[in-house]
């Protein structure tokens, strides 16, 4: 699992979709802070914000915002990592030499999904340095920044693991993307059915299922077991039906 997780990895580092990727993500997302920190410090704001009592601080106003940005920059950018996870090793024919491999079927899809997982860890590293560098002339709510940061790996985590699946039902890249891309989508748009549904509760409720109803709390600080949970078993799911789609295959 780690030699596959490592060999991802590493073949992302290689090609010049990742180091693309990496630089769009930066510059996308440096702009949003920039923005968001000149809008902070400015006078009529400041002013607005000392005759409040309970005003927001740095970290919800920059911090957070920046954060809520970037789960939607992730929603674009994710579908291109997943789309050649496994499409592309069936349209370069080499998923059959990796799936005669002497290792269990559990092993791969986990090594895949941890390899993207790295890359995805290390562009958050470098996303993290702009609100810590808010520590140079403010404080920060520590609290709230680590949850915010657990929710976009819990939501990095559950697009990975539905990509992924994508990904092993099709032998075009380009088709992993779009479809991936549309699942993502409708996944944001539960969120919009709530007054639909608004005399449902819970699971019976369409928004429940929102990718993004679970991400909001944990931006603001809200930590619940029941939004982890959400995210846990979305990645279960999809991994396990990674495992059984290319465990058939094997099969075949």
């Amino acid at each position: 699992m780690w030699t596959i997780a490592g060999r991802e990895l590493r073949s992302l580092f290689l090609s010049p979709l990742a180091w693309t990727i990496l630089a769009a993500v930066q510059v996308i997302l440096g702009w949003f802070f920039a923005v968001l920190v000149y809008w902070f410090i400015r006078p009529d704001v400041q002013a607005s914000l000392a005759n409040e009592p309970n005003a927001p601080g740095l970290t919800v106003m920059v911090a957070g915002a920046l954060f809520d940005w970037l789960g939607i920059v992730l929603l674009l950018v994710t579908p291109l990592l997943t789309m050649r996870l496994v499409s592309e090793e069936r349209r370069n024919k080499t998923l059959p030499l990796l799936l005669s491999a002497p290792m269990s079927m559990t092993s791969i899809v986990l090594g895949k999904f941890l390899g993207l997982m790295g890359f995805f860890i290390i562009m958050l590293m470098m996303v993290m340095l702009m609100p810590l560098s808010l520590l140079l002339g403010g404080s920060l709510d520590w609290g709230q920044l680590g949850s915010g940061l657990l929710g976009i790996i819990l939501l990095l985590g559950a697009l990975t693991a539905l990509g992924l699946y994508i990904s092993t039902l099709t032998t075009h890249p380009t088709v992993a993307a779009m479809s991936t891309f549309a699942a993502f989508l409708l996944l944001w748009m539960l969120d919009w059915t709530e007054k639909v549904g608004e005399d449902q509760t819970g699971v019976l409720n369409l928004a429940y299922w929102s990718i993004i109803k679970h991400y909001q709390p944990l931006l603001d600080g809200l930590f619940s077991t029941a939004d982890v949970v959400y995210y846990v078993l979305l990645m279960a799911v999809f991994l396990l039906l990674s495992i059984f789609s290319l465990d058939a295959e094997r099969f075949q």
